[in-house]
């Protein structure tokens, strides 16, 4: 679906906004003032899908690589295929989908996960989203240049434009007429009414019940990782009580506490701080025994054994240079729970 008329609603109400907080200023004098030039340069910062609001800059392959591998492989592989935390960027697509400007994948149930790259149609989506969310841990810090930089290294990857191109507002578009899925979607659909449809058409949204021969029906299950287990709280009580999905028991429920019961004062501790690392999404980035986004819990209790002092006031604090370039922000979690992580940490992370 095209996300031009979702920039045209967000365009009408920004504009409705700007009304109302101008009217809003003459009927209660000395409340409010207007935005500066320079304050909505700053917060108006999109790239609409005909290019428009996209800054002058470039940036090579070459130096795309140079970005990516210290700021974005740590999450997204060094070649896009991602790692245990994200979906890969990167696969599925083939040179003669850069021709036809569809992704024969889609069309397959068997393929096993969709890429961002089989999926995206617009190069301004792509370029939008680095330039306003990544990375991660520092959204908005990336230059113009280095985002067409990083931008040129996921095409180069895709096999899109060849390793010594150079991306820039002048030929951006013209890549945009190879991306491989860019023309897998459509508008015609009838959900927005217009002159393009005749205005007479009906939405595509009533479908007839199947009566005979049916299809058995599918059920739906989720295997989660440990380290991702109740990462974001209970899965089950988290989807809305309408439709067919629902999410998988996630806290652990009657086997955990049962299993309470038998075990020692020690291993009831150390459950009750894997629980606060859950609870504070510690585990969206750590794991026991191997390394995620940052390094393992036992690697972390090696290195710092008996410093619960000094673990607990980074994990107050945040850091970075210790265990790499990714930094750590700083944890909001209260000092009786990062008194307790840290404690579990320096006596060994129950090793």
């Amino acid at each position: 679906m095209s996300s031009f008329p979702k920039a045209l609603t967000a365009f009408a109400l920004a504009a409705s906004a700007a009304v109302a907080l101008a009217q809003g200023a003459a009927a209660y004098p000395g409340l409010g003032r207007d935005a500066t030039p320079r304050e909505v340069a700053a917060w108006d910062i999109d790239v609409r899908p005909d290019f428009k609001g996209l800054p002058a800059g470039s940036g090579s392959v070459e130096k795309g690589q140079e970005v990516w591998e210290a700021k974005c492989a740590s999450c997204h592989g060094v070649f896009g295929e991602s790692n245990q935390v994200f979906n890969p960027l990167v696969g599925g697509t083939t040179a003669d989908d850069v021709k036809t400007g569809h992704v024969a994948m889609l069309n397959r149930k068997d393929y096993p996960g969709r890429t961002t790259m089989m999926k995206v149609s617009s190069l301004s989506t792509l370029w939008d989203y680095i330039n306003r969310a990544m990375p991660w841990t520092q959204p908005k810090s990336l230059s113009a240049d280095e985002v067409y930089a990083v931008t040129a290294y996921l095409l180069n990857l895709a096999d899109v434009i060849p390793g010594d191109f150079t991306l820039s507002d002048k030929n951006i578009r013209e890549v945009q007429q190879r991306l491989p899925n860019r023309n897998g979607v459509t508008r015609d659909h009838a959900l927005w009414p217009g002159s393009e449809f005749g205005g007479q058409r009906k939405p595509d949204v009533v479908a007839t019940a199947c009566m005979s021969n049916c299809a058995v029906e599918p059920k739906v299950a989720s295997m989660l990782p440990d380290f991702a287990l109740n990462a974001h709280g209970n899965l089950a009580q988290q989807n809305r009580l309408v439709g067919p999905q629902r999410g998988i028991d996630t806290s652990g429920g009657a086997k955990v506490a049962a299993a309470a019961k038998t075990i020692s004062a020690g291993a009831q501790e150390a459950q009750a701080v894997q629980a606060l690392t859950q609870k504070n999404n510690c585990v969206a980035c750590h794991a026991i025994d191997h390394q995620i986004v940052g390094p393992s819990w036992s690697a972390i209790a090696k290195k710092h054994e008996g410093k619960a002092d000094y673990l607990a006031g980074k994990i107050r604090s945040g850091g970075s240079g210790v265990w790499g370039a990714i930094p750590m922000p700083p944890q909001t979690l209260t000092d009786e729970e990062a008194r307790r992580i840290a404690s579990w940490l320096a006596a060994g992370a129950g090793s």
